[in-house]
């Protein structure tokens, strides 16, 4: 526990979130075809916040439909220095808008609001402002071509719901593509607000349709004949059912999948910004972050007084009420990844990881899972294979920079990594042999919009952000 405790700093519960929600379809909201609807559930209390329409194969149809004709006769024609002014606004309303989006952000998905105020806002509004600039430079950015591809179909996660929108749709919107947007089961509301800052942007009709739903939605939307361009982030399984589906038609694929990151620290590491490196690479968000440094390789000879002030200093943490301003970790995010974490955590005891794991009251109600460190781990435990998506850090040691390569590589998956030594040439040498599509050095989990992200192997392909991201919204020289 801390050595003292805050006062409550609750954040006021100001967002207007409605009893229902319908879908966002060619500008204005509807309801669903067949009327289905969903509950999408606070995970802090397990309270039901709203109601959400169900979109199925019809209503992904008609939004597809509405789309195809903005990007024939709108959006896809309209020169680039006026779509940046429609970008722009996005931005500047998200800025004015921002404690309402955070606060959604954190009721429907169970992240501190620190993190929504802070992180996720923030760096949605600069995605949009960051595209708006290369909506009428496209010409110079180094690109196949300046032609757009069509209609998108988007498909995003729960952990980041806002962000990684942003992340889809701002270069979309940039190259003169359309969207149709499929926010995560779990956490709609934030996407389904943002339809109400097109609106307020006086967007054009059916340049960005939301539609809410389960995976059958997305499934129809990535299926669609007429959809150009598949983005999607989230699990492995799922990316390789949409590659299957889109193996052998004319569609342009991303995928942005899973990790096992490996957070690296040598002897020579300032062990004190190591540790708030590491405690930041896996708790941050509760872990529930692709690129999460969910295994802590190190050097052999400091492991010992590492353990020992990482978890000092995880032992600081605050978990609980996510609205709280002093809320270190926050709700996980459904009962269904809470069994997941569970699951794997249970396998670490019983393949002989040591569990270590600060006692802390946790919240009668809701879905929580302490913040939670295994030692004495062997690469082929469970714990250091697969994504556990949660709180829960899987720690290895090495002795020599060539064994900490090998066991930072001995995963399928290849999205991240970092790196702790005072060394520059060191950096670079482990940089150029780590099998990973972002390296972190001396920090973790920092993003920029100028900066492209993705990964390799089972970790996905494509890239989100700078220049990268936008070649995957045009079309190539030949076609």
């Amino acid at each position: 526990m801390p050595d003292f405790e805050y006062a409550p700093a609750p954040q006021s519960r100001d967002a207007d979130v409605r009893a229902s929600y319908g879908l966002f379809v060619d500008g204005e909201f509807a309801d669903p075809v067949d009327g289905g609807s969903l509950e999408t559930l606070n995970p802090a209390t397990e309270e039901v916040l709203a109601k959400v329409a169900l979109a199925t194969a019809p209503d992904v149809d008609r939004a597809v439909r509405a789309a195809r004709v903005a990007f024939e006769r709108v959006w896809g024609p309209m020169p680039g220095a006026e779509r940046a002014k429609y970008l722009f606004r996005i931005a500047r309303i998200l800025q004015e808008r921002a404690r309402e989006f955070a606060v959604l952000e954190t009721l429907d998905n169970g992240k501190p609001i620190r993190e929504s105020r802070d992180v996720d806002v923030p760096l949605a509004a600069a995605h949009f402002f960051y595209h708006a600039g290369w909506a009428d430079k496209l010409e110079h950015a180094g690109l196949p071509s300046t032609r757009p591809l069509g209609v998108a179909g988007q498909v995003i996660p729960w952990n980041f719901p806002l962000l990684m929108l942003a992340w889809k749709i701002a270069p979309a919107l940039a190259t003169g593509n359309t969207v149709v947007l499929k926010p995560a089961e779990t956490t709609p509301l934030t996407a389904l607000l943002f339809a109400e800052v097109c609106q307020q942007a006086d967007l054009p009709p059916g340049v960005v349709n939301i539609l809410p739903g389960a995976g059958a939605t997305g499934a129809a939307l990535v299926g669609h004949p007429r959809v150009d361009k598949v983005a999607f982030t989230g699990s492995t399984e799922v990316g390789r059912q949409i590659a299957r589906t889109v193996a052998g038609t004319r569609k342009k694929l991303t995928l942005e999948l899973g990790g096992k990151a490996a957070n690296i620290v040598f002897d020579d590491a300032p062990i004190d910004q190591a540790v708030e490196g590491v405690v930041n690479g896996i708790f941050f968000n509760q872990g529930h972050v692709c690129c999460a440094g969910s295994r802590l390789l190190v050097q052999e000879s400091i492991a010992a007084e590492f353990d020992e002030r990482l978890r000092r200093r995880v032992g600081q943490l605050r978990v609980g009420d996510p609205m709280d301003k002093n809320t270190d970790v926050g709700a996980v995010n459904s009962a269904e990844q809470l069994a997941r974490i569970r699951e794997l955590s249970d396998a670490a005891d019983a393949e002989g990881a040591v569990r270590w794991t600060e006692p802390c009251q946790l919240p009668d109600r809701g879905f929580w899972f302490a913040p939670t460190v295994f030692t004495d781990v062997a690469p082929a435990h469970r714990i250091a294979r697969e994504e556990v998506f949660g709180p829960v850090l899987a720690v290895l040691t090495f002795r020599t920079p060539e064994e900490a390569v090998a066991r930072a590589n001995n995963t399928p998956y290849g999205l991240s990594a970092g790196v702790w030594t005072e060394k520059g040439s060191r950096i670079l040498w482990m940089a150029d042999r780590l099998q990973a599509g972002v390296v972190w050095a001396n920090t973790f989990n920092k993003f920029d919009p100028a900066s492209p992200f993705g990964g390799y192997r089972e970790s996905g392909y494509g890239r989100e952000g700078g220049r990268h991201g936008l070649a995957a919204y045009v079309k190539e020289p030949s076609l």
